[in-house]
């Protein structure tokens, strides 16, 4: 049975319920919360949600909404029950994600250099070198350690016992890692003894591996140990909060472009001290944004010659300038083959099929069956740009019709998976809502990926759409040790 027979077959079936499997009895990881829940009562989560929902608020961990004037800064809903994890599911896990990591920046290296793979006709070379996050002044450049990218999100979902499929790779600066740190450290403080009860492996050691891991990619020419800053746009980005965290989490400093400036081939960071020489920049800024000279010229969000000096070694930019082909969602479609071209074999963790829209196979069948698909821009994120085929109306369907046809290269499509369940706290009491998985892992002299991530659930009903800036929330994610 192929991928795609495998989805349609569990389609016909209903989503898988990760505690209660086929419901017969409790699945063995979920034995001990399974038990917490016949003893606690709904009234009483309530009142801890409404305490979580408290220290989220005096922490000040919120979220920017784009286009909705009336609620500017959100909160992303917080479920008190865990999603849990087997210590043996997660080494499956860890080791597609390291496979997938050092194949996506093995891909970057060679497109950037003597793109063999696009030689070999694995690839249409058109699909990398007129892709709008192709960046033609990255080639010949030498990174730090030959890695692109550095911190990595790799989205997972799942629909079976053994069933896991990558749903997206985020490449370029993905966001969350607050919310995996204060989701853990919010219940801790709220169930301590579930946490006695269960071997559940720490993931408060993500800032300490980042910072080991930006340390580690720093420029060759140094006598001190080197100097790391996080670059922010402020608040014209929806995840300022988490800028601001990371860098007070591993005690670096957090700028602005207005506190960065370039001065004899050297990127300089001001201080009340004078000048301070940058070896390792954290941008949480887009590629066109970060240097107007090399760039969008009307940028202020970026440095003036900033480029020129990561080009001439001096710098290390984390990720890397043209990072963003590898999470390229028409890339996507590309995976497998580029991990069997780099890596020797083929995937451990594999693709939703995709339909890739700008071949016209594929463009008549995802016209044809658009209401059974999900429909993706290639460069959209956050849920923005995206149709749920299942539940979107007639108006919508034509709408996006429309759209797809009057630019095909901009859209894949992919089957409507049944996504996993798991218990969750909502208004008619404790019920299965749909989740996916965003593990973070970390590149540099090693590879670092801490047991756990951002496990985002979708509260509506039937919705399988888990994006919070579309109403989704997130959990605790607990990978049981052995």
């Amino acid at each position: 049975m192929d991928v795609m027979e495998q989805i349609r077959a569990a389609d016909l079936k209903p989503a898988f319920d990760e505690m209660n499997g086929s419901g017969q009895s409790v699945r063995e990881p979920y034995a001990a919360v399974a038990e917490w829940l016949k003893s606690v009562r709904v009234e009483d989560l309530r009142k801890k949600s409404a305490e979580a929902e408290l220290l989220f608020r005096r922490t000040g961990i919120t979220f920017a909404v784009y286009g909705d004037a009336e609620a500017a800064e959100r909160l992303i809903p917080f479920d008190m029950i865990p999603r849990i994890i087997a210590a043996a599911e997660w080494r499956r896990l860890t080791a597609g994600i390291e496979q997938r990591v050092k194949a996506l920046n093995a891909f970057m290296y060679d497109i950037y250099h003597r793109q063999e793979i696009i030689k070999a006709g694995r690839i249409p070379a058109e699909l990398v070198i007129q892709n709008s996050a192709f960046i033609p002044e990255m080639i010949g450049v030498e990174p730090a350690l030959g890695i692109y990218s550095h911190i990595i999100g790799i989205d997972i979902v799942r629909t079976g016992e053994n069933e896991f499929y990558v749903l997206e790779d985020n490449t370029r600066t993905p966001s969350g890692v607050s919310y995996m740190l204060e989701n853990r450290e919010t219940m801790m403080h709220m169930f301590p003894h579930l946490f006695a009860e269960n071997r559940v492996a720490p993931v408060e050691t993500y800032p300490d591996n980042l910072r080991k891991t930006l340390e580690s990619v720093a420029p060759d020419n140094l006598d001190t140990d080197p100097v790391i800053a996080v670059l922010t746009p402020g608040v014209y980005n929806s995840a300022y909060f988490e800028h601001a965290f990371l860098a007070d989490q591993m005690g670096l400093e957090l700028v602005e472009a207005p506190d960065l400036v370039v001065m004899d081939g050297y990127l300089n960071m001001k201080t009340t001290q004078g000048l301070c020489r940058v070896d390792v920049l954290y941008r949480r800024v887009d590629d066109a944004f970060l240097d107007p000279l090399n760039f969008n010229p009307d940028s202020v969000l970026g440095v003036p010659g900033l480029f020129d000096v990561y080009r001439a070694g001096n710098v290390t930019i984390v990720n890397a300038p043209g990072a963003g082909i590898a999470d390229d969602k028409a890339i996507y479609s590309y995976i497998p083959e580029i991990i069997e071209f780099y890596m020797g074999r083929p995937p451990i963790l594999k693709n939703v099929p995709t339909y890739n829209c700008r071949k016209p196979d594929a463009l008549k069948y995802v016209l044809e069956k658009m209401e059974e698909l999900v429909v993706k821009e290639v460069h959209g994120s956050g849920g923005y740009g995206m149709l749920v085929g299942p539940t979107a109306t007639k108006e919508e369907l034509e709408a996006f019709r429309a759209r797809v046809k009057a630019n095909p290269e901009n859209y894949i499509a992919q089957p409507t998976l049944a996504l996993s369940t798991c218990p969750t706290l909502v208004e008619e009491g404790i019920a299965p809502r749909h989740i996916d998985l965003r593990p973070f892992v970390l590149i540099g002299d090693e590879v670092r990926l801490v047991p756990g991530g951002l496990t985002r659930v979708a509260l509506r009903k039937g919705s399988l759409v888990v994006n919070s800036s579309q109403g989704g929330g997130t959990k605790d994610t607990w990978v049981l040790q052995d």
